[in-house]
């Protein structure tokens, strides 16, 4: 064959379409939605699993985060070592998860938007709440696939016996789409499922008393339902999130601060307010926040109208956000917007299926080991009979087959 005829016509339109759509479904199955069963993308599943595998649960010791990226690295996730351990690090950081589902020792990083150290000095183990996800995990619960490299064996979903998605939400930029699911609390959830399980025609309205809304790790207050209801029946709203702040002593004390705002850049950016003259009778501010939680003083002048100062704020600063909510996640590796229902809905029938496969697991170990335990019995009952056979013959080959001839 002559090096003309290996060349093959291609439209480069339709080349570009398909290496474009093949890109895309990667991004979208692969790495920026989660999956409506665990609500996990692919590298937080296979830290976790890494984690499982490494034995290093909540009442372990702790290791060196430098040995979980590396072990993640080796076995299931080939890309790079960064992209693991800012993944890692997330899951630890209880002011970016309503439910870390790791444990972190070391600097973990701040709501200051500070990194953590470098995974040669954090330390890592897995929460009391990864390890429900990852329970029976043994026992044939999830379908497995090959790893990168066709020697090991992952799985597909984690068997979660939380509610993760709901739990702790989810943030990804796909190609053409999007998702951005809140937190909520565990207690509202577990109780909105039991509801459902009794009730499967229950309305979303119904729901709603039960589970009252998103509960973000930072607090801050949500203003007005209408958002609320709107992702609750169709899968998208628009939330208004405002700082829980008081007034006293003619300043204001900022206490708790919308999801996802980054504490210092709040901060600087009511400074730069003041600076450009865009509020007015702010004299001093002050970060007095620690470990029991964050304490933002602005003092205002003798002058000052506290609560008009506060509204400005609330206008031009961090203090109140729009969380856009997408809930969009993978159903059968195919994207789709789900309402509240819908993903309860999904995460039941994971979780029956779960529990089928486990029983099914412990069936045959349990019909093996009944059929051991009947042949005792019957070797039991027929011991002189059994120890002569042995005796008289001339290897193990042939005593077995004279016992299963004659018992």
């Amino acid at each position: 064959m002559t090096e003309q005829e290996q060349i093959k016509q291609v439209v480069v339109e339709d080349q570009l379409k398909e290496a474009y759509l093949d890109y895309s479904m990667s991004v979208i199955i692969g790495r920026a939605l989660p999956d409506i069963r665990d609500g996990l993308k692919p590298v937080h599943r296979r830290i976790l699993y890494a984690m499982h595998e490494l034995g290093l649960q909540h009442n372990k010791r702790f290791t060196k985060c430098a040995g979980i990226v590396g072990d993640c690295l080796k076995k299931y996730h080939p890309h790079g070592d960064s992209s693991v351990y800012d993944a890692l690090v997330r899951l630890g950081q209880d002011w970016n998860l309503r439910y870390p589902l790791v444990i972190g020792q070391g600097n973990w990083g701040s709501i200051d938007g500070d990194p953590a150290a470098a995974y040669r000095y954090t330390e890592a183990k897995l929460s009391k709440l990864a390890e429900e996800m990852l329970i029976d995990i043994e026992k044939e619960t999830v379908d497995f696939v090959p790893n990168f490299d066709g020697v090991l064996k992952e799985p597909v979903v984690l068997p979660s016996k939380l509610p993760n998605l709901l739990l702790n939400g989810s943030t990804g930029i796909a190609v053409g789409m999007a998702t951005n699911i809140p937190p909520h609390n565990i207690s509202e959830i577990i109780d909105g499922i039991l509801l459902i399980l009794e009730n499967p025609s229950l309305d979303i309205l119904e729901l709603m008393k039960v589970i009252k809304g998103p509960d973000f790790p930072t607090g801050a207050i949500i203003n007005g339902r209408k958002g609320i209801e709107d992702y609750y029946k169709t899968g998208r709203g628009r939330l208004i999130v405002r700082a829980k702040t008081e007034i006293e002593d003619n300043r204001i004390i900022v206490k708790e601060i919308p999801y996802q705002v980054n504490k210092s850049l709040l901060i600087e950016g009511i400074a730069n307010l003041v600076k450009e003259g865009y509020t007015e009778g702010i004299k001093d501010i002050r970060d007095e926040s620690d470990k029991q939680g964050i304490r933002v003083i602005l003092d205002l002048r003798k002058d000052a109208d506290s609560k008009l100062v506060l509204n400005q704020l609330y206008k031009h600063s961090g203090l109140q956000t729009t969380f856009g909510v997408i809930m969009v996640a993978l159903v059968n590796n195919e994207p789709r917007t789900l309402n509240l229902k819908d993903l309860i809905g999904y995460y039941i029938k994971h979780r029956k299926d779960v529990t089928v496969r486990r029983l099914e697991f412990e069936l045959e170990k349990s019909r093996i080991r009944a059929h051991i335990l009947l042949g005792l019995k019957v070797a039991l009952s027929n011991i002189d009979a059994v120890i002569a056979t042995i005796k008289s013959s001339k290897d193990t080959i042939i005593a077995k087959e004279l016992l299963v001839e004659r018992f």
